[in-house]
């Protein structure tokens, strides 16, 4: 899929079933809670933090992907309703990287080890 075909599929969801979109400020809330959703998640698999309990780490990957489709859809019906393509933004934004940075990383002491 394509995130062109993602933002139709979102629309048509939304459309569908959700009736209509949320405010773009409700959504940007909803972005965060998500993103903390994850963050929770990742802070326990990944970092120091430990689970609550044994059950909370069953299918954690599985957790892990479903919190990152959460966020995905969010921030995709947030571009749909401020017109935003996001095909052409991530483009634009790594080609904005690469004339900054394009040897930033390779110059890094902290990445190369050296």
């Amino acid at each position: 899929m394509t995130i062109r075909e993602a933002q139709k599929l979102v629309d048509n969801w939304i459309n569908t079933f959700g009736v209509r979109y949320f405010n773009e400020l409700t959504n940007m809330a909803l972005l965060m809670e998500e993103t903390g959703e994850l963050a929770r998640l990742i802070a326990r698999k990944y970092g120091e933090q430990s689970f609550k309990k044994q059950e909370d780490a069953e299918h954690v990957e599985e957790k892990i992907a479903d919190e990152m489709a959460d966020v995905f859809f969010v921030l995709v019906c947030l571009a749909n309703q401020m017109n935003i393509d996001l095909s052409n933004a991530i483009h634009k934004n790594l080609e904005k990287k690469t004339n900054r940075d394009h040897t930033r990383h390779k110059d890094n002491i902290k990445l190369t080890g050296e």
